[in-house]
């Protein structure tokens, strides 16, 4: 008999390391899941809103954004799992904390969330002291409501961005048709410069033969006109004019 108890021994420290192992394969396979569930729910999380992607009620302070991050990043982390859409929930968490981090951004975002409160209870003709607002079917028509909101704000956002890149292009146009000119001006400085010797040499040509009569065998010389002889006639005709006006 008590050569039997060593071996009941052994049985029990086999069964107990049965036990921790299979309690370590369902932690794991809860871990698991529990990733598997949070990479979900980030990817169909709204990701206009940071405060969605990162399951957190707006106005929270900013320790409890640190901390859910750090809890939620070491969760899903692509080297801790082998979910293939890990790196994509990873890099959408990241940009969540940091949009919330960035006061600027996350003012906007507070604003926008303000903004789709008070819509809603305009378009119910609500006060800020109905009893609506306290039930959980007026948070979720808020949640409805913001992402109304953030797309219309996004879209002006873009239509923004549209209008100024084609402000810039028509400037970087106007900018680029200014160097051209200026190129085209210095060029014809330069041409005309260039110029500046066979113009002169033209024009001193041009000079020379205008005052040489256009050239010759006399060097340019006008000739003299030739007397014509006069005949018997008109000599005598020319002496009886002198003597009718002596006389």
């Amino acid at each position: 008999m008590a050569a039997d108890i060593p071996k009941d021994a052994k049985d029990l420290v086999q069964e107990d390391k049965d036990a921790l192992d299979l309690l370590a394969s369902e932690e794991k396979e809860f871990a698991k899941a529990s990733t598997d569930a949070e990479i979900d729910r980030i990817l169909k999380a709204f990701r206009l809103d940071a405060y969605a992607v990162l399951d957190l009620n707006p106005g929270v302070p900013e320790s409890d954004i640190k901390n859910t991050y750090r809890k939620k990043s070491l969760l899903i982390h692509p080297d801790k799992t082998r979910n293939p859409q890990a790196p994509d929930a990873f890099d959408r968490l990241k940009k969540a904390q940091t949009e919330l981090m960035d006061e600027k951004h996350r003012a906007r975002l507070d604003e926008s969330i303000a903004d789709a409160r008070m819509l809603l209870i305009r378009e119910n003709k609500w006060t800020v002291d109905s009893p609506e607002l306290k039930t959980p079917e007026f948070a979720a028509r808020w949640r409805i409501k913001t992402r109304e909101v953030l797309i219309d704000d996004e879209h002006r956002r873009r239509r923004q961005i549209k209008a100024q890149m084609q402000e810039e292009g028509r400037e970087q146009k106007r900018q680029e048709e200014e160097i051209d000119e200026r190129k085209r001006k210095r060029q014809h400085e330069q041409d005309w410069e260039a110029t500046r010797d066979q113009r002169i040499d033209s024009w001193r040509q041009f000079a020379k033969g205008k005052s040489g009569g256009g050239g010759g065998e006399d060097g340019g010389k006008k000739k003299k006109k030739k007397l014509k002889p006069i005949g018997q006639k008109e000599w005598a005709a020319r002496g009886h004019s002198k003597a009718s006006t002596q006389t």
